[in-house]
């Protein structure tokens, strides 16, 4: 039995990997014809579905008229079936210079019309020519709009939900009393509950506005989705802040107490310190669902392939141009898509490593 749950365990901890490289395996393979087509290039390209025309240097037929007039710039007449024979015999000499003379004019009557046609052929010869100058045209597809809008509104949902979350964590694990502390913490697995699309709703119709009304420009925009993205992770930084917090054993912080140092001094050289891991993994967490969150930011961040210039400007991200995009894409733009979903895998996976990397390394 024992065996069998060491098997067990061991298969449940290997299923996290065989996802892992089963989704960048299927989002590299699919990506790839974008890859090969775009490069690197495709992530500081700020255009998407953008028809580019590539001129191609085709030799046009410059010479052909002077080829012709060459070839048939020979004299006719001296052409002409002339019998040398002729000087000898006189009756015969005469018939064939006649003969010669009708050749002559036949020919040269064939020179004139042939210069005629030969007019005409000269103008079917530049049009196509024309038509030869052939341009071939290509999709262009980029992702530096959808990438910038994800990191700085995560930036911005970042700036709003980390103090706020930890100072609800640290009120209700050592200020607020039990009564307090539970209603508010009720409240918030409540917020946690509520889907996204909800607060989608709620931002586009009344939270936008106002905030528009405060900082101006649009009730869509980058800072509006950055705001709302920021309500939206905030309870879930601010739940696992308050259990990694409540980690930290009482012997601690009552010796801390009896050495006369005061509650700000215990929570920030007693508690933090001893539940660093937890809070970082809570800000982590929270980093990762505002970098993939879709439906709440797509209804207000404006879903336009342009930079914003001001935090007020509407932009679009990555989840929204996905949301918005995957339903009619075929082909290239199918593959476009995908390598741009490999890039947010990306970013969020960097993201993540560096992050517990440079806090929560082990100190020598």
């Amino acid at each position: 039995m024992e065996k069998l749950f060491k098997i067990l365990t061991r298969i449940s901890a290997s299923f996290v990997f065989v996802i892992l490289v089963a989704t960048v395996i299927v989002l590299y393979l699919t990506a790839r014809p974008a890859i090969e087509e775009f490069g690197l290039n495709f992530i500081i390209d700020s255009r998407w579905g953008v028809v580019e025309t590539i001129e191609k240097n085709v030799v046009a037929i410059g010479d052909a008229t002077a080829s012709a007039q060459h070839n048939n710039s020979t004299d006719p007449i001296a052409n002409s079936n002339t019998d040398s024979s002729g000087i000898d015999n006189p009756t015969h000499a005469n018939t064939s210079l006649a003969d010669d003379v009708l050749s002559s004019n036949d020919d040269i009557r064939a020179v004139d019309d042939f210069s005629i046609n030969y007019d005409d052929l000269d103008i079917d010869v530049d049009s196509e020519s024309a038509d030869t100058d052939d341009a071939s045209k290509r999709t262009v597809y980029g992702g530096a709009v959808p990438i910038i809008g994800t990191i700085f509104s995560t930036i911005i949902a970042m700036l709003l939900a980390i103090p706020i979350a930890m100072g609800i964590a640290v009120f209700l694990s050592e200020i607020a009393n039990d009564f307090i502390a539970s209603i508010i913490g009720t409240a918030i697995e409540l917020l946690a509950a509520i889907p996204s699309i909800i607060y989608g709703m709620w931002a586009l119709f009344y939270f936008g506005p106002f905030i528009a009304s405060i900082f101006g420009g649009h009730s869509v925009s980058l800072l509006v989705a950055g705001l709302v993205l920021g309500i939206m992770v905030l309870p879930f930084m601010a739940a696992l802040s308050r259990d990694a917090i409540n980690t930290t054993p009482h012997v601690l912080k009552e010796s801390a107490y009896a050495m006369g140092a005061t509650k700000f001094e215990v929570i920030k050289d007693i508690i933090f310190p001893y539940a660093k891991a937890g809070i970082i993994g809570s800000i982590i967490i929270s980093l990762g669902r505002a970098m993939g969150e879709t439906m709440a930011v797509a209804f207000v961040i404006g879903g336009i392939f342009k930079f914003a210039h001001h935090t007020t400007d509407p932009t679009i991200s990555v989840p929204v141009v996905l949301a918005n995009n995957f339903a009619e894409s075929s082909g290239m733009s199918m593959n476009a898509l995908f390598y741009l979903s490999l890039i947010l895998f990306m970013v969020s996976v960097i993201t993540i490593f560096s992050a517990k990397y440079f806090f929560l390394r082990k100190q020598p």
